[in-house]
């Protein structure tokens, strides 16, 4: 679903500024990416921090499955040869 707006382009200063309107729900300040292809323009938020997008990553080897929980090793380790205590640290 997507709605069309107008909104007008002005001077500010010695740079032109877009007047968006309220109702986009935008918030003063807020950093937004634009790009332009072909004449057309289009705007979105721009992300601050750069994380590793790893949610897609299964989809990447379809091949592979999570391992049941049954297959799972979960017994206590030998952290005294590690030179550790049981807690780890």
């Amino acid at each position: 679903m997507s709605a069309e707006y107008k909104a007008k382009v002005f001077k500010s200063g010695n740079s032109l500024a877009l007047r968006l309107p309220k109702a986009l729900g935008l918030k003063e300040g807020e950093e937004m990416t634009l790009r332009e292809e072909q004449g057309k323009y289009s705007f979105e938020p721009a992300h601050s921090e750069r994380k590793i997008d790893v949610s897609k990553f299964a989809g990447k080897a379809p091949w592979l499955e999570p391992l049941p929980r049954e297959d799972f090793d979960d017994s206590p380790r030998d952290w005294h040869l590690l030179g550790r205590d049981a807690s780890g640290a």
